[in-house]
């Protein structure tokens, strides 16, 4: 099975503010936050899961994040960053496009699994975790969604996902599985 995962608020945690205290690492000029548990959420995820990771980030950016973050004996499947993605504009209630604080039309970069389909993947056997609903909007059968991560030091979002996911890994069909309120059916251990 196939899972894919997003990188920034899920995975990790970039900024140029120096006042979250110790970060992991640089990349891109950024101070990086890994999440709490990732290196382990990793190794043990490898086993039962093919890995990929997809990013609606700048493609640059996404190959020095997954350099930092993945061992390099890690293969992984594909890793996209925003040239996979699908550029969506965004409108109002009146069907007329928002614009940025800057005048420039309101856009977002959407993951769309068809995608991953096109290179030979069944997408019955793929997850894709992210935090942001939006940017997996059409595809909400294979989405788990996280609590975004803004570089708290005791988040325990991945220590409560490895098991939830691990019990996806025989499904025949993921799709057909409710996943809203995972953390219901997957409580976390004090």
């Amino acid at each position: 099975m196939l899972l894919i995962l997003d990188l920034d608020e899920t995975l990790i945690h970039a900024t140029t503010q120096t006042s979250l205290g110790a970060h992991d690492f640089e990349a891109c000029s950024y101070l990086v936050f890994k999440r709490p548990g990732l290196d382990l959420f990793l190794s043990e995820m490898s086993g039962y899961f093919q890995l990929a990771v997809w990013s609606s980030a700048s493609d640059d950016y996404v190959q020095e994040i997954v350099r930092a973050i993945f061992p390099s004996e890690l293969s992984l499947a594909f890793v996209w960053g925003r040239r996979k993605c699908t550029r969506r504009v965004l409108y109002d209630g009146y069907g007329q496009p928002l614009y940025d604080g800057r005048g420039f039309v309101a856009e977002e970069y959407v993951k769309l699994l068809k995608k991953v389909e096109k290179i030979g993947h069944d997408l019955n056997q793929a997850l894709i975790v992210d935090d942001t609903p939006a940017k997996v909007a059409n595809s909400y059968g294979n989405a788990v969604y996280v609590k975004p991560f803004m570089g708290e030091p005791d988040d325990q979002e991945l220590a409560a996902l490895a098991p939830y996911l691990i019990s996806l890994k025989t499904e025949a069909n993921v799709r057909n599985i409710e996943k809203r309120g995972w953390r219901n059916r997957f409580p976390q251990s004090p």
